[in-house]
């Protein structure tokens, strides 16, 4: 379990405000992660937790997901 502790902070990361900025961001997050999947080769216990942690993350709720962007002033309320 010891590739969780560089897997785990990436959940933390804030997506940040402005859209021009969000495009940047989730183009780091895809690279950062293919370059520590490729380079440390994480055991298959903690790929599938943080791979679990990022579908729960995602799902919860309209917004929060870090490998796709949607803007928080785009989020319609019903």
């Amino acid at each position: 379990m010891y590739c969780l502790q560089w897997l785990i902070p990436v959940l933390l990361i804030p997506k940040p405000l402005p859209a021009g900025l969000l495009h940047n961001h989730v183009v780091f997050m895809v690279l950062y992660l293919t370059g520590f999947f490729l380079e440390r080769k994480p055991c298959t216990i903690c790929s599938l937790v943080f791979l679990a942690a990022v579908f729960v993350l995602c799902y919860s709720g309209i917004g929060n997901c870090l490998l796709w962007g949607t803007p928080s002033c785009q989020v319609y309320k019903q």
